[in-house]
């Protein structure tokens, strides 16, 4: 399983192709939720929508085709816990987290060049 931040997960279901794909995340009521859903769906789309009150990208939402129950929602970027896309799993973590993964393995990485640097 691979660890990315909420940034990366939304890049790889914009670039999931209309692929399906699955999602867990935890839903507004607090429940925990795994959907099954892909982007690019156009069944059951009016011709001339009603305007949305508000726009999901400022919120971190996305909006998705849920292939179980053949509607369409929304999966909120913040509370996704994980996300699995060409068989591939991702744990999804906060900024703050990967940030202290990749402060650590830069420590680590500047630590080994010391090393080296010394055994020549």
């Amino acid at each position: 399983m691979q660890t990315i931040n909420k940034e990366r997960a939304k890049e790889l279901i914009e670039q999931s192709n209309n692929k399906i794909f699955s999602a867990e995340f935890t839903k507004k009521d607090g429940s925990h939720r795994l959907m099954n859903a892909r982007l690019g769906v156009k069944k059951g789309l009016k011709e001339n929508p009603k305007p949305q009150p508000y726009d999901p990208k400022k919120y971190n939402l996305i909006r998705v085709y849920d292939m179980q129950i053949n509607k369409y929602r929304m999966i909120n970027l913040e509370t996704l816990k994980k996300l699995s896309i060409n068989k591939i799993i991702y744990k999804i973590i906060s900024d703050q987290e990967h940030n202290k993964i990749m402060a650590e393995l830069l420590n680590k990485a500047i630590l080994n060049c010391i090393e080296l640097e010394k055994n020549k």
